[in-house]
């Protein structure tokens, strides 16, 4: 098996992270919700903002789902 090739300025406990999550390119993590790579340990808001701007560059149209930080009521 190869190792997963994530843009560079994703850590290597980020990588590492998101290959013990399964996560091996990419194009799995589109429509993935940012706060569940968030929960995964060694993932931190910088690979996701660095995973964000890789997602959305041209090519294919993938993009990370953000979520409010706002709780709701309830």
């Amino acid at each position: 098996m190869s190792d997963p090739i994530w843009p560079r300025g994703v850590s290597a406990p980020a990588a590492r992270a998101l290959a013990a999550a399964g996560y091996r390119s990419l194009e799995q993590l589109a429509g993935v919700r940012e706060r569940e790579l968030l929960a995964l340990h060694g993932m931190g808001p910088k690979a996701i903002r660095v995973l964000r701007e890789a997602l959305v560059r041209p090519g294919p149209r993938l993009r990370l789902i953000r979520v409010s930080r706002r709780r709701r009521a309830g």
